[in-house]
């Protein structure tokens, strides 16, 4: 499934920051300039950026006013803090427009960077370079921004940020210097295996200051999937279960109703054998006659199947189509082939058996 960004290659890990120690923009910012520059000089390191969100989350929710733009009701959007290289770091790619540059992000200027989903959600048909959002949420945390007011110089493609069934929210990237609040994340792509950096990359935290603390290191594309997919793995094993029971029952009934039917049949197919008939076109008559009737039914259940597919769409995950036609294939093909067992199995049995005998068999 496409999340909007490549998180192959990538090692991620929240740093603890003492509280006492970096309440403000710019202590924070003193603490991962640093570090960005020593993690980027690592062998293996491709880039590094810093981030206050993991993905596939996306941010704190904020309430906005975009200059120019009047609405009834208010307007929300997700609001991360990030360096120049992430968009560099995930491979996000832009529409429309550019990425921070490393002096907007040192000077801490009040630019940013919205997704697709922001422009077709709020500026449908306008221009959005040069707009400017005001992030009310940004005027509450610990450590305030003021005039919090930023203006769009891009537009990236939709990135995952509500989980795998909910759509895309409209989301907005602004410089980390811009506020000392809110988590501290760093992701590192690697030239090679993610984990094999930890070591360097923890060096290189505690060179910066030995009092920050390291947390859930791990390779990112583990993480999307555990917290993307934990639920609905945990959904798909009971189902899966029930769904085998089920195609297992199906398939002995039907061997169980065509072998009796066929069985009953040991009377005509002596008295065939005992008019002249060849035993192979016996076999040949009887199997194809069970086959018409699987055939039949197979086809009415496909039909039915694909019209009531839509009807599951909306419970299934974002990406996940209701028709899989290898799922339909295989299934469609296995009720053949018992089918086929189920009539040619007891029509050979009956087959071999001398005429006089088959003749006599009730």
């Amino acid at each position: 499934m496409h999340f909007g960004l490549q998180a192959d290659d990538v090692l991620q890990t929240l740093l603890l920051l003492p509280e006492d120690r970096y309440k403000t923009a710019t202590q924070v910012r003193g603490f991962f300039q640093p570090l960005l520059a020593r993690v980027k000089t690592l062998p293996g390191v491709v880039d590094a950026a810093a981030s206050s969100t993991l993905p596939p989350s996306g941010g704190e929710d904020s309430t906005i006013e975009i200059s120019g733009k009047s609405h009834e009701h208010e307007w929300h959007a997700l609001v991360q803090q990030v360096s120049e290289g992430y968009f560099r770091v995930l491979r996000i790619p832009f529409k429309v427009g550019r990425s921070f540059a490393e002096e907007e992000i040192n000077d801490a200027r009040k630019v940013a960077v919205v997704n697709e989903t922001f422009v077709s959600g709020f500026l449908r048909g306008d221009d959005p370079m040069g707009r400017r959002i005001k992030l009310a949420g940004l005027g509450t945390p610990a450590d305030p921004v003021s005039e919090p007011s930023f203006e769009i110089v891009g537009v990236v493609a939709d990135v995952t940020n509500s989980g795998l069934e909910a759509p895309v929210q409209p989301e907005i990237w602004i410089p980390y210097t811009v506020t000392g609040s809110g988590t501290q994340v760093l992701m590192v792509r690697s030239e090679q295996t993610p984990m094999s950096l930890m070591n360097a990359v923890r060096q290189a935290v505690w060179a910066t200051d030995v009092g920050v603390a390291l947390a859930l290191p791990g390779a990112l594309e583990d993480r999307i999937s555990q917290r993307l997919y934990a639920g609905p793995r945990f959904a798909f094993l009971p189902m899966a279960i029930f769904g085998c029971l089920g195609l297992v029952l199906v398939t002995g009934g039907v061997y169980s109703v065509l072998a009796y039917a066929t069985s009953r049949k040991t009377h005509e197919i002596g008295i065939r054998i005992a008019l002249g008939a060849e035993r192979a076109d016996v076999l040949r008559l009887v199997v194809r006659a069970g086959l018409r009737l699987v055939t039949a039914g197979v086809g009415i259940g496909l039909l039915v199947s694909l019209l009531l597919g839509r009807t599951i769409e909306a419970q299934l995950a974002r990406g996940v189509k209701p028709y899989d036609p290898e799922t339909l294939a295989g299934t469609t093909l296995l009720l053949i082939v018992t089918a086929a067992l189920a009539c040619w199995v007891p029509a050979r049995r009956a087959a071999r058996v001398d005429p006089m005998v088959a003749l006599r068999y009730e």
